[in-house]
């Protein structure tokens, strides 16, 4: 493990709060013995801060939003580190977060900092580091986690001065992830919007990765138009409206800059609306019948692929058809719409029509999770079977949303093993990593295992598409407070990312 931690150090200029704040380089503290200080309650008018004996206190929320806030000027693509301590005298214990609301041409949107959790009666400090991304304005503020109505107090709210933007300075240019495996398999990770609006993230994206997947943006809730939809039910209960303006932005950016997309999902029991399933589209009718739902699908699926193909002709090289269909327990499917309105014969008719409509060379995947937990490896491997035999399929996608503590890589290979016995294409869809805690320890072991599972997938290389991270940096994780992904919240490379560039350097 030495040979990359020791590049770590030489690379990520790791800071310590102590020391950033030593330097001289506080740009902002609290000291709240004249007032507020700018500091407002963030709420509908519910929530109330006052001011005394050196710290800020909040009653009246109803939210865990509900919170002290503060305007601060951010420099885009600098480093700043935050702290604060936080007091709550009325639960056992309760989680909090340093976040910040951002505004970008007047659409507001947030991320989550810092995580910590305070236990009665002791102050507890909450620091982080952070670099803003191109936004109009930055509001930072101190939040709870499922406590809404809790009391609290902050105090020494501090931020420490820029140092420098990546890549300036000394740092050394990081190896090209999307260059060390060019022969191999294609290398990407997953975009929400948020940080296709970060132009210094997505400077790092297109410098280290060559395929997207939009994490929300392609999912039938984003993309299916209920409301044209059952305008349109009036004449034809089968149509089917789509639009795709939460993708755009994603589509756009990978078309301009040569990158592919892998389309994530046409078919899914969730984040799909309840009215697709009903007569005229209202959730308060019954369900259409097998035969009406199966020509919506068809149409859905005709929709999605003609837009796609006209508007980004080759860009969206593959697609994830049908997601998670497999149950958990002791059924073989899972209990949902599409097996209540269709049957459980919805995958293969899915398969059919992504496979009629797809543009030609557009790779066809079934995507789930917990592969390596053997009971679900045995269904997903039947699942496979009958999907292949029908020819409308080209590869399983295995989502790992892995710990360092479970599954084992021995699970993992077996699960990889399995599939690729089938000899269908591969791809591994979603993967993160987690830790309880970001300790160097942790951090060791996390990217063993990433350099373990990229082995296996060099192992399997001529069957392997792609491997796609699922995000760039840890707070935009939807995983956030196990630190899973390969870049910390500053956008230094973490021993993970280490791990992916040279696996036979971890030990």
């Amino acid at each position: 493990m030495k040979k990359w931690t020791a590049a770590v150090m030489a690379l990520c200029l790791v800071m310590i709060w102590g020391q950033a704040l030593a330097a001289g380089s506080t740009v902002y503290s609290s000291d709240f013995s004249q007032g507020t200080d700018g500091w407002v309650a963030r709420s509908m008018g519910s929530a109330q801060i006052e001011a005394k004996n050196g710290a800020l206190y909040i009653q009246g929320r109803q939210s865990d939003w509900h919170s002290p806030g503060r305007d601060f000027e951010l420099i885009e693509g600098a480093r700043y580190t935050l702290r604060v301590m936080v007091l709550q005298s009325e639960a056992d214990q309760a989680n909090f977060m340093i976040s910040v609301a951002h505004t970008l041409n007047g659409t507001e949107t947030y991320e989550n900092l810092a995580h910590g959790t305070a236990r009665k009666g002791a102050w507890t400090t909450l620091q982080c580091e952070y670099t803003p991304g191109h936004f109009d304005s930055f509001v930072l503020y101190v939040e709870t986690t499922g406590a809404p109505t809790l009391n609290y107090a902050i105090k020494n709210f501090a931020v420490g001065a820029p140092d420098g933007l990546p890549g300036e300075d000394g740092t050394v240019e990081l190896p090209r992830l999307r260059e060390i495996y060019a022969d191999q398999f294609d290398i990407g990770i997953a975009a929400p919007q948020q940080l296709i609006r970060n132009q210094k993230a997505m400077e790092l994206v297109k410098d280290q990765f060559n395929i997207l997947t939009p994490e929300n943006e392609l999912k039938p809730d984003a993309v299916l138009d209920v409301a044209a939809s059952k305008k349109l039910a009036r004449e034809d209960e089968t149509a089917a409206a789509v639009h795709f303006d939460a993708a755009k932005p994603l589509l756009d950016y990978a078309l301009a800059n040569g990158m592919k997309v892998h389309g994530h999902v046409l078919v899914w029991h969730s984040q799909t609306p309840e009215a697709f399933f009903h007569e005229g589209y209202d959730a308060n009718k019954p369900y259409v019948t097998r035969e009406v739902m199966l020509a919506r699908l068809e149409n859905y699926i005709k929709g999605v692929m003609a837009y796609l193909d006209e508007n980004y002709p080759g860009v969206v090289v593959s697609w994830d058809v049908v997601n998670e269909a497999i149950d958990d327990g002791g059924n073989f499917l899972r209990a949902s719409n599409w097996t209540r309105v269709v049957g459980e014969d919805f995958l293969a008719r899915a398969f059919e029509l992504a496979r009629k409509y797809a543009p030609e060379g557009t790779l066809l995947y079934y995507n789930d999770y917990n592969t390596a937990v053997p009971g679900k490896l045995m269904k997903i491997y039947r699942l496979m079977s009958e999907l292949t035999a029908e020819g409308n399929i080209d590869g399983y996608g295995f989502q790992m949303h892995h710990s360092i503590s479970y599954p084992s890589i021995a699970m993992i290979q077996m699960a990889v093993e399995n599939i690729a016995s089938l000899g269908v294409r591969l791809r591994i869809s979603e993967l993160d990593v987690g830790i309880d805690a970001n300790t160097d320890g942790n951090l060791e072991q996390q990217a063993l295992l990433y350099a373990q599972i990229m082995e296996l997938a060099v192992r399997y290389s001529e069957q392997f598409e792609a491997v796609q991270v699922w995000g760039l940096t840890d707070n935009m994780s939807w995983r956030a407070s196990n630190y899973p992904l390969l870049f910390d919240a500053s956008r230094n490379p973490k021993p993970a990312f280490w791990a992916v560039a040279d696996p036979d350097s971890v030990e």
